[in-house]
């Protein structure tokens, strides 16, 4: 969302007419004739840009002032005004990319400026082939003033993503080729620079230097990008933005997997990072371009991998360390999987880098590739992933939960990994408690990654106490909050600036008392399997209610919903008769009618509990929907035919207790009150009755009796007073149809029945059907005898 001073900014630049931005870009064309750019020509140009991003159409701007734009964004006087030029012209109309594809040419250090254009304005990849044309020629040679073209690999990274068949095989081959060169063989001395020689003398080149390693070593190794130097050659930068464009190139173009007939001898290789790279195949210069990039690949990945063990001197160089990992084990993945052989190769490599940084909170991170690897490969090696996974989700989520980029990577991780997860790794859908806590913390960020990744986590010896765990997720953010707290500050040290904070010091005091200690140890549990629920979670409830008003638990309360919808949506698919026994006492009432559809003797299997709950008027007062629904599914599925244990007993003891509720609630006195329920619950209710009545034929006159008098209960004033016109003529109308059908107790016997599962009827367009035939014959007889209208 944006600020409300940045929301007006981009309000008045989508009102600017026609004529004004016409104005406004004259102006800017004088302040770009002069010799010297000033700020006040940046600004303008600043302005001009937002102007014409601010519109989802391309605002026309003055054909003179656009070749200003070419030739400022063709100059290498100022990068700020490549840069504002390059930003304008990709957003303004006509489009310039055939005049700038024209004359590529001369582009060098301007090439990602102009290139920005070119792929943004692209409709078909026929208009970037000049551009590809271009950067091509310029990786065969080198330029005139014998730089390597290093601006123009990053340019070739972005085009291949938005077009990765524009490469002929040949072309592949050629940047392959390139790629191999430049990640090997760079310069192992530092680049020179002009240094001033003192007061007296002039200016002299030092002598090149060698390059060093993180701790201040000097380098023996090839170069890579965690060599230390104060300035780099042009190949040096080369081989840093090949690594940083490597995965995305082999994700592209390396699909071809080999058959290595040497991975017996390479499996018996010494398991030491040193001695595989040194080990490297002397006849690796006749493998064709693939094979050999991802030779060379796979040795400066491990060479990565040796250098982020040293101890860096600089705190730059290691958090450096943890990205090169991070980005080292996902290419030698990409690469496993491409040529199964290596997959000997990397194990040890990796399995030691795993020992040494897996019990380190900083290297989190760094365990999710690892992880990656371990699902891909481990089967192949045969290795147990299991630790791996277990510590992963364990004490990742429960130590590291307020970390935002580190909670994205882990869900995004666990999305890419669902089916095979919850397939092959028994810790993970055990981990549900501590993989909420993400979403508890960073609830605001993560709803829409939950929503998908909520379905993988249903397991039908955990459903229930996911179900408790999804309804209790804002007492788990409040918990959170206090554990955070209670960790960075001291109780004496805490200063209440305000009621809230007064409120959240006495829930710390809580938090912090040995007899609360098992409640927050539930609440914060890292995994499932210790009881579905606590018998004291209403206690729990009171000591964090003065928390209720946090942003945080608030966020939380809104997800649920969202979650718990998703959740049961899960169920109804995948919940087998245990399960559903299980849930249909937490289970709420739009999910109800689905599990009974699903397994209709649930209502015989639990027929005490929803008899004890549907035999108490008090439960319409509270729950009404929930209450509904149940009496719904008993006319509905408490049949003979949907389960046989279902007796006569049965049937007349629910009907005997729906029938005492409907008559209480519809007694007429004179200082009754109003009625605190709605019409849809009068009419659910008799119709019931009368499905029952039909099923044990003894009650029709019973409930026929109790139908002549719902007239009475329609027109008293209390009811019409809460009541419209509509509702009572529902109640009415409904009674009369109902006792009207009860007169043929065989015919309502069948129209009464439940329903066969047949999810799409054809009853009202197939006329061979037998229950047209049936309610043509109850229209005539009730033509017939128009004495059975209720009194």
């Amino acid at each position: 969302m944006y600020t409300p001073a940045s929301e007006s900014l981009i309000k008045q630049a989508r009102e600017i007419k026609e004529d004004e931005l016409q104005r406004f870009c004259g102006r800017v064309y004088k302040l770009l004739q002069t010799k010297d750019v000033t700020g006040e020509a940046v600004d303008s140009l600043q302005r001009l840009r937002l102007i014409v991003s601010a519109t989802k159409y391309g605002r026309e701007l003055p054909s003179e002032l656009t070749m200003k734009l070419h030739t400022a964004l063709r100059s290498s006087t100022s990068e700020q005004l490549q840069t504002l030029s390059s930003a304008i012209i990709r957003e303004s109309f006509p489009p310039s990319i055939h005049s700038l594809s024209s004359d590529l040419s001369n582009e060098n250090r301007s090439i990602s400026h102009v290139a920005s254009v070119i792929l943004a304005q692209a409709a078909v990849k026929e208009d970037v082939m000049p551009l590809c044309h271009h950067l091509l020629r310029s990786f065969e040679s080198r330029l005139t003033d014998g730089q390597i073209p290093k601006h123009a690999l990053p340019v070739l990274c972005s085009m291949i993503s938005g077009y990765p068949h524009i490469l002929t095989d040949d072309q592949v081959n050629l940047v392959s080729r390139k790629l191999v060169d430049w990640l090997r063989y760079a310069s192992l001395q530092q680049g020179a620079a002009m240094s001033s020689g003192g007061f007296f003398s002039g200016p002299r080149i030092r002598q090149p230097a060698p390059l060093t390693e993180v701790d201040g070593v000097v380098t023996s190794d090839f170069f890579t990008v965690l060599c230390v130097g104060q300035s780099y050659t042009e190949d040096q930068w080369m081989n840093m933005y090949s690594f940083s464009m490597l995965k995305s190139w082999l994700l592209t173009y390396d699909t071809e997997g080999t058959t290595n007939t040497e991975s017996d001898e390479r499996s018996e290789m010494d398991s030491s990072v040193m001695s595989m790279v040194s080990a490297t195949s002397s006849s690796s210069r006749l493998l064709p371009p693939k094979e050999r990039l991802r030779e060379k690949a796979f040795e400066y990945c491990l060479r990565l991998i040796e250098q982020s063990d040293r101890k860096a001197l600089k705190r730059v160089d290691t958090e450096l360390q943890k990205a090169c990992i991070i980005e080292s084990v996902s290419v030698m993945d990409i690469i496993c999987g491409e040529d199964p052989s290596y997959v000997f190769r990397a194990f040890p490599c990796i399995k030691a880098l795993y020992s040494r940084v897996h019990t380190d909170l900083a290297y989190t991170r760094t365990l999710l590739p690892i992880a990656q690897f371990y699902l891909n490969h481990s089967e192949m090696a045969a290795v147990d992933p299991e630790p791996v996974f277990r510590q992963l989700f364990s004490h990742c989520p429960a130590e590291q939960f307020n970390e935002p980029l580190l909670a994205f990577e882990f869900v995004q991780f666990c999305l890419l990994n669902a089916s095979v997860l919850q397939d092959r790794v028994a810790s993970y859908r055990q981990s549900f408690p501590n993989l909420l806590k993400f979403l508890a913390w960073n609830s605001s960020g993560l709803v829409a990654e939950f929503v998908d990744l909520l379905p993988s986590l249903v397991a039908s010896d955990t459903a229930i106490e996911l179900l408790h765990t999804l309804l209790d997720l804002p007492c788990l953010a409040a918990a959170l909050d206090l554990q955070q707290r209670s960790a960075c500050y001291q109780a004496l040290e805490r200063t209440p600036w305000d009621q809230q904070g007064i409120k959240v010091a006495c829930c710390l005091e809580y938090f912090r008392q040995p007899s609360c200690r098992g409640l927050f140890l539930y609440i914060l549990r890292p995994e499932a399997g210790t009881g579905d629920t606590i018998d004291r979670l209403k206690e729990l409830h009171e000591i964090l209610a003065d928390m209720a008003e946090s942003p945080r638990v608030v966020r939380c309360a809104q997800v649920v919903p969202v979650l718990l919808n998703v959740y049961f949506n899960t169920v109804t698919q995948k919940a087998d008769e245990k399960m559903m026994n299980h849930l249909l006492l937490v289970v709420f009432s739009t999910h109800l009618q689905a599990l009974c559809k699903l397994h209709p003797p649930l209502i015989v299997d639990l027929s005490k509990e929803i008899l004890d709950f549907a035999g108490s008027p008090a439960n319409i007062y509270f729950k009404e929907d929930f209450y509904t629904s149940v009496v719904w599914v008993i006319g509905e599925y408490l049949s003979v035919s949907c389960d046989p244990r279902c007796t006569v007993e049965l049937i007349t003891s629910f009907f005997e207790s729906l029938e005492a509720v409907l008559f209480e609630i519809t007694q007429v006195r004179q200082s009754a009150g109003p009625p605190g329920f709605s019409p849809r619950l009068i009419t659910v209710l008799m119709t019931t009755l009368a499905k029952l009545a039909t099923r044990s034929q003894d009650l029709i006159p019973r409930v026929s009796l109790f139908l002549s008098k719902m007239r009475t209960f329609a027109r008293s004033a209390p009811v019409i007073a809460s009541y419209s016109e509509d509702d009572t003529e529902e109640i009415i109308t409904r009674a009369h149809e109902l006792l009207n059908l009860l007169k043929l107790p065989n015919v309502a016997q069948f129209v009464l029945a439940p329903s066969t599962g047949d999810d799409d009827p054809r009853w009202h367009r197939d006329t061979n059907a037998s229950l047209p035939h049936a309610m043509r014959a109850i229209n005539g007889l009730l033509q017939r005898h128009s004495s059975f209208l209720p009194t």
